[in-house]
């Protein structure tokens, strides 16, 4: 499958009815989605890999992960609305394919996900609404596997290099974006707006 074949498909997907400001529901641009995930499968991180998407919304990173070949992916969400959406996602690519798609749901808070994988792939909360949920997902992301690739503001980098290390991790900015998210919420005073944000590779380094 090419790039612009896998946003094609991901364009396809349904998303957030009714999006909740407290779990910072903001769906992934198709395209970003495709290539963040092209990247990862060129570096050897998504053909034959098991893979968890913590917060996995409705699915966008877990299903494209699958159609690029990974072995399984645990798709995790706390919203059983949204998680419902993730699987009626799963149905249609899997009509769209032919394939088969090997996806776990789990209705679960991250914090008790405890299964081990070789890649986390997520787009989890900023921590705008509740402050540090994104250091709780990206412990959670470091207890679960060596390989991770993170979704955050783009002034975020400071912060992700030092936490990662104190940790033990490595970390590098390797793709930045303006995320486009459309006016969804109250306090949204513009129809559209641009978010920069950056994806880093965090992985644990090899004694």
């Amino acid at each position: 499958m090419k790039k612009r074949e896998l946003a094609v498909l991901l364009s396809k997907l349904k998303t957030f009815s009714k999006p909740k400001v407290n779990l910072e529901q903001y769906q992934t641009d198709s395209e970003i989605a495709a290539d963040a995930l092209w990247t990862a499968y060129m570096c050897g991180d998504i053909e034959g890999k098991t893979i968890v998407d913590l917060g996995c919304g409705t699915g966008t990173f877990g299903l494209g992960a699958l159609l690029l070949g990974a072995k399984k992916v645990y798709m995790i969400e706390l919203d059983e609305e949204t998680l419902a959406l993730a699987n009626q996602n799963k149905e249609t690519l899997e009509k769209e394919t032919g394939q088969k798609l090997n996806a776990e749901l789990l209705k679960q808070d991250i914090r008790n996900f405890k299964k081990r994988s070789d890649v986390v792939i997520q787009n989890p909360p900023f921590g705008v609404q509740k402050s540090h949920t994104d250091k709780l997902f990206l412990l959670k992301a470091m207890e679960t596997a060596p390989k991770i690739y993170s979704f955050h503001k783009i002034e975020s980098n400071e912060f992700i290099k030092r936490f990662a290390k104190e940790h033990g991790f490595c970390s590098e900015l390797i793709k930045e974006y303006d995320l486009p998210i459309k006016k969804v919420y109250f306090f949204h005073a513009k129809r559209m707006y641009k978010v920069k944000v950056g994806m880093w590779h965090i992985w644990k380094p090899k004694p």
